[in-house]
């Protein structure tokens, strides 16, 4: 896996240049974050003829389960902070859609539509940038792609209104 670090300088509350993942040639999705008052947004925006998946896939897939095994599951969104910027509360997520195919004993979530984001409160604790590390798994057809991409942001301060609406996002399991 080839990891990418995107450094860049920007003004607090603006995105970063988005960051991509590739399938040899092909354009899968790119990522970008900001700091929205005092909550962290990752965007994800997804390439017509693929998806990728929730940040709690595996907990939905065992709940689907209850005891039985799988036929595989899906990598589930990672989203790892580091450098002065710390979770301080649950994280929440675009509403998923079902990949399932429970007659095969197969449970998935993720997002195929255009863009799913991903949402924190976070604590800044240093002058910064922070670090985005970001891992999981794009699909197409008849491909899937691991992702291990990182973004750096710069911290700024929190002291705008945020104007991420959380009531249309779902908080992850």
């Amino acid at each position: 896996m080839i990891t990418t670090l995107l450094t860049i300088l920007l003004i607090a509350g603006e995105w970063t240049a988005p960051v991509e993942v590739r399938s040899q040639e092909d354009l899968c999705l790119t990522y970008k974050a900001k700091l929205d008052g005092p909550f962290l947004v990752v965007q994800a925006t997804i390439e017509p003829g693929w998806h990728t998946f929730v940040m709690d896939n595996k907990t939905r897939a065992e709940e689907k389960l209850a005891g039985k095994r799988s036929l595989g599951i899906d990598h589930p969104t990672e989203i790892v902070l580091s450098g002065g910027l710390d979770a301080q509360g649950p994280w929440y997520q675009s509403p998923p859609k079902d990949f399932s195919k429970p007659e095969l004993r197969y449970f998935s979530w993720g997002f195929d539509e255009r863009q799913a984001v991903f949402v924190t409160k976070v604590r800044r604790s240093a002058a910064g940038p922070a670090r985005i590390g970001i891992r999981g798994q794009a699909c197409a057809a008849s491909v899937c792609k691991n992702i291990d991409v990182a973004i750096a942001i710069p911290l700024g301060s929190a002291d705008a209104a945020p104007q991420i609406d959380l009531k249309s996002l779902v908080q992850v399991r």
